[in-house]
């Protein structure tokens, strides 16, 4: 009920996503709605990717994306990274002019946001010689800075450490209404975002709130973790495998 008071932003009703000719996620139905801060769950390869590209490529302007591997210039400064966020907002010559010697208002803007970020005093630094988790945060800076309602981010805290973790993403709700972030910190699922989807072998099997959700449900998006359920060496002998079908997706399944 509380979606349908919403502004529906995205919709899939029973469709193929992929590359080309192959097939990722088959028959997908799902719905973004505006608010909501959305946790995407699953294995590697199991489609997360995939749908955070057709959601950018829908969302079009209104997204700011954060991709898995940076997607940054490791020549450039930390400073010019960030700034990429806006250069189709600049005509070519001041983009230019930036590059050689930084526009004042940019700098101040992007100063202010790496201070935040916890990388004062890196701006002139090339990205190429910073730590994983330093670039981690350049990538969030550079999708923070282009100022859209909407954040995509594939794993994007993957790199940092949970108090860090919770730090980013609370940085980033308050500056979007909306996101979808691809993890796999299961508690932070839980604890931090109102919606979980959940993929596994091609199918979205949960698709339900956070709050309706247990740590156990999450695992089954794991088949390793099967293996530990079914382990002699497993302790808590009350937790037994999950069926996948079981799992909360009220949207229907194939």
């Amino acid at each position: 009920m509380e979606d349908e008071q919403r502004r529906l932003l995205v919709r899939f009703d029973g469709e193929a996503l992929g590359h080309g000719a192959q097939v990722v996620l088959p028959r997908l139905t799902l719905a973004l709605h505006e608010g909501e801060r959305v946790a995407l769950l699953g294995q590697s390869g199991a489609g997360k990717s995939t749908l955070l590209g057709e959601l950018r490529q829908r969302l079009e302007h209104q997204a700011a994306w954060c991709p898995q591997h940076h997607g940054l210039v490791p020549q450039l400064a930390v400073y010019h990274n960030v700034f990429m966020g806006r250069l189709s907002e600049h005509s070519a010559l001041a983009n230019l002019w930036n590059l050689i010697r930084p526009l004042r208002r940019p700098w101040r803007e992007v100063a202010a946001l790496c201070d935040e970020l916890g990388l004062a005093g890196l701006l002139r630094r090339p990205v190429g010689q910073l730590s994983g988790g330093q670039r981690q945060r350049v990538a969030i800076a550079r999708a923070l800075y282009q100022a859209r309602p909407l954040f995509l981010g594939d794993e994007p805290v993957a790199s940092v450490d949970p108090h860090q973790a919770l730090r980013l993403l609370n940085l980033i709700d308050s500056r979007h209404t909306t996101s979808v972030i691809a993890l796999h910190q299961r508690e932070l699922a839980l604890t931090h975002f109102d919606r979980v989807w959940g993929l596994r072998d091609g199918r979205l099997v949960i698709d339900a709130p956070a709050t309706s959700l247990t740590l156990a449900e999450l695992d089954a998006l794991y088949p390793d973790a099967d293996a530990t359920r079914h382990s002699p060496d497993t302790r808590d002998a009350n937790v037994g495998a999950l069926d996948v079908n079981a799992l909360p997706c009220p949207r229907g399944r194939p």
